[in-house]
């Protein structure tokens, strides 16, 4: 190796380090034009380098899923006598977790929350369109929680709760799967509550078309109904430029519908500009049925799409929107 590496400084001109290595690998492997080869692997690394990228970033958020687990758990155990915060010893992990994600939000997606005046005092069922994932639901209960100091619980497919590691993250942010009695105990106590009616499918197979899944489902109406409290319509610009998926594959759809977890896989994490809006909260009637409930709610998600989505959604006009100066109105 010395020999090596002193023939490639040797002469009046040193060569260059990519020169000095395939003069190394030719001397240990004995072949020649090694150069020829390198020479395509590094154009076929710089061909598939926009394809790796748009694999990989949606790696960040399961890394910071890790990182705000990995947080917890030193948390728990630095504040195990609980002194500090009788009553909730989770206080101050969640502010930093809160801080991290609402960071995470404003650097890479400028992300803005818009209408939150419209969220009542006491509790209510907050009603939302799912993308690809629910990264913006993130921001906005991380929004809400350090523009109003309240927690909103949201309701979760089961296949979350057999994520490694996830138990602790779950409990502390107040995450359920259900069923209906657990959703409307948890709005009887005056919290807030949130639900994507379409859940993983319309995660996973609506599009660019930003095309509600909620097939007939009514069961988040009822639940209002039975609890007493408004639902709140929200939708998030351009949540659907940021993560797409290969839901348009058919054996996909099929696999998804036979064992129920998803299979699909998502690409991109793109930094497009995100902005979460609240609509008006559609307030509790006791004479009005599930079934017109649900409707009603689901054309005032709508609306919101309608208003503030342009269709079909385009990733680099999502880009192009970071750089906008004025705030689009409500």
């Amino acid at each position: 190796m010395t020999g090596g590496n002193e023939s490639c400084t040797a002469g009046p001109t040193s060569m260059s380090y990519l020169t000095c290595l395939t003069y190394i690998l030719e001397e240990w492997t004995g072949l020649e034009d090694i150069g020829d080869y390198l020479s395509y692997a590094f154009y076929i690394l710089w061909l598939l380098f926009p394809l790796v990228v748009v694999f990989v970033l949606p790696g960040v958020i399961v890394i910071l899923f890790y990182i705000s687990i990995l947080w917890l758990h030193i948390y728990q155990r630095k504040n195990e006598i609980k002194e500090a915060y009788s009553h909730d010893a989770w206080i101050g992990a969640r502010e930093v977790l809160a801080t991290l994600w609402d960071g995470h939000g404003r650097i890479w997606h400028g992300y803005e929350l818009h209408g939150v005046e419209n969220i009542p005092q006491g509790p209510g069922l907050v009603v939302f369109y799912h993308g690809a994932t629910p990264v913006d639901y993130i921001y906005f209960s991380a929004r809400l929680h350090i523009m109003k100091r309240r927690r909103c619980r949201v309701v979760a497919d089961h296949f979350v709760f057999r994520l490694p590691g996830f138990k602790i993250l779950l409990e502390v942010f107040g995450v359920i799967h259900g069923p209906k009695e657990a959703c409307v105990r948890t709005l009887e106590n005056g919290h807030l509550l949130a639900i994507a009616p379409g859940g993983v499918r319309e995660a996973l197979f609506s599009d660019e078309m930003y095309t509600i899944l909620w097939s007939d489902r009514k069961g988040f109406a009822q639940v209002a109904i039975d609890a007493k409290v408004p639902i709140i319509p929200m939708f998030t610009q351009n949540v659907r430029e940021g993560f797409r998926t290969l839901g348009g594959i058919k054996i996909l759809r099929s696999l998804y519908e036979r064992i129920r977890l998803p299979v699909v896989p998502l690409y991109g994490g793109f930094p497009v500009k995100l902005r979460t809006f609240i609509g008006e909260p559609i307030p509790y009637e006791p004479n009005m049925t599930a079934e017109e409930l649900a409707a009603k709610t689901k054309a005032a998600v709508q609306a919101l799409i309608e208003k503030h989505q342009k269709i079909p959604g385009n990733i680099f006009r999502a880009l192009m929107e970071r750089f906008q100066t004025k705030k689009k109105e409500d």
